[in-house]
């Protein structure tokens, strides 16, 4: 008999904080399709928004649609919500896609305490004058690199991380939050 799926974290999450400050929580089994496009930009991409700042965030109902480079964003959602995407993406003459859901974990990270601890490990401004909802950024947290996506103004983030990073910055994120990693 084969095993069930199961997530890259789910040994290590959902955990919280001693103090309830922080919660972290596994984004499991989300679909990340990395699209490069060539020629003209446009506002939709196969009937999506399609961010028109850098660093900024389109979204239609559970579909996120991430701006990482002029040419270069990273579509996500449950599994259950992406239907015919990949194919819908890959008619769109000069698109180049690759489905990068293996390769990356996503933890989501809340409470009173998140942006501070996202701070400690990380070079960008995440004060709400300049990093918001809607925003996100490729940088380094605690040295590994990772996409920060702001969810809500409560606040409320997501981490991209390689998956051989995964646990290791989850136990980051847990000692350097107070906790035993």
């Amino acid at each position: 008999m084969g095993e069930g799926r199961r997530s890259a974290l789910a040994h290590l999450l959902p955990w919280e904080a001693p103090d309830g400050s922080v919660t972290l929580a596994e984004a499991p089994f989300l679909r990340q399709i990395g699209v490069r496009r060539r020629g003209r930009a446009s506002a939709y991409l196969a009937g999506l928004p399609v961010p028109l700042e850098p660093n900024r965030v389109a979204v239609m109902g559970l579909v996120r649609v991430l701006w990482l480079g002029p040419d270069e964003l990273l579509v996500t959602a449950p599994d259950e919500a992406v239907g015919g995407l990949m194919q819908r993406l890959a008619r769109i003459e000069g698109n180049v896609l690759a489905d990068l859901s293996s390769s990356r974990a996503a933890i989501d990270i809340s409470g009173r305490g998140a942006r501070p601890l996202l701070e400690k490990g990380c070079g960008i401004d995440l004060h709400p004058r300049e990093f918001g909802p809607l925003h996100c950024a490729q940088t380094l947290l605690a040295r590994v690199p990772v996409i920060v996506e702001q969810l809500t103004a409560a606040p409320s983030y997501r981490v991209f991380v390689r998956r051989s990073f995964a646990a290791w910055l989850c136990g980051w994120l847990i000692d350097a939050a107070g906790g035993q990693p």
